[in-house]
């Protein structure tokens, strides 16, 4: 289970007012459960899930995993997190086996046991026509698809996942919510953030709303439904985020 309590993050800039980019988030995600955080650009998605991904420190609240707080374990925790953006990059010069292969060692696994994910992963991905190939010669899709068996070739307990499919055709995305799926079934505790409301309708057992840094709501979709008197998502955060705003004015 990931757990956040009161997750806040200030930036500093040199020149200027401090930004707060995160205003005390709290919430849980429990194993096997999809929890979608929804907002527009700049309402601190990415500064949150960086947070719980251990990739920033928050300025002021935790995070668990399981029983155990982040701050105070980080090494130990990376293990049991995977993390993935739509950006994330590759190097290119190395083949998708070597990329494996490399991080692999980096999680302290050993070579077969490598060997092994790397071959499950390539037929669960639909990789094999492609996983001996330098990364720099991939597509976006595939480059994609090498990214997400990066990110669980430890198998960890949480998954991040920023954005996954951003950018990327119809069929790449419909693996890449396959394998969110089969994820879910196998009891991962999974943060998924996008754009595509539909991708959060079909995928999401519960949703966090997102804007100016603050959740504005948590709860199962048909709960949001019913609370911003809407029948689907995009339309259940405009008239939540236009309360927001109008109180604000």
């Amino acid at each position: 289970m990931l757990r956040a309590e009161s997750l806040r993050k200030v930036f500093f800039p040199p020149r200027g007012e401090a930004v707060e980019a995160v205003k005390g988030a709290t919430f849980t995600v429990e194993p096997g459960e999809v929890f979608g955080l929804l907002g527009p650009n700049g309402a601190g998605k990415t500064t949150l899930l960086r947070m719980l991904g251990t990739i920033i420190s928050p300025t002021s609240g935790h995070c668990w995993v399981g029983d155990v707080r982040t701050d105070e374990a980080k090494d130990d925790i990376r293990k049991d997190i995977g993390f993935l953006s739509g950006n994330t990059k590759l190097y290119g010069r190395l083949t998708a086996s070597e990329v494996l292969f490399y991080f692999g060692r980096l999680y302290g696994m050993d070579d077969g046991r490598i060997q092994s994910r790397i071959d499950e992963l390539a037929e669960m991905l639909d990789m094999t026509t492609f996983i001996d190939r330098r990364c720099e010669a991939l597509s976006t899709g595939q480059t994609q698809k090498v990214s997400i068996a990066r990110v669980i070739l430890h198998d960890p307990k949480v998954l991040i996942l920023d954005e996954p499919t951003l950018g990327l055709d119809i069929m790449t995305s419909r693996s890449i919510l396959d394998f969110i799926l089969h994820a879910k079934a196998r009891g991962h505790s999974i943060i998924f953030s996008t754009h595509y409301m539909t991708e959060a309708e079909t995928l999401c057992d519960r949703v966090g709303l997102i804007y100016d840094g603050e959740l504005l709501a948590i709860d199962t979709k048909e709960a949001l439904y019913e609370q911003a008197g809407a029948t689907n998502l995009q339309q259940t955060f405009l008239n939540l985020v236009g309360d927001e705003v109008e109180a604000g004015a």
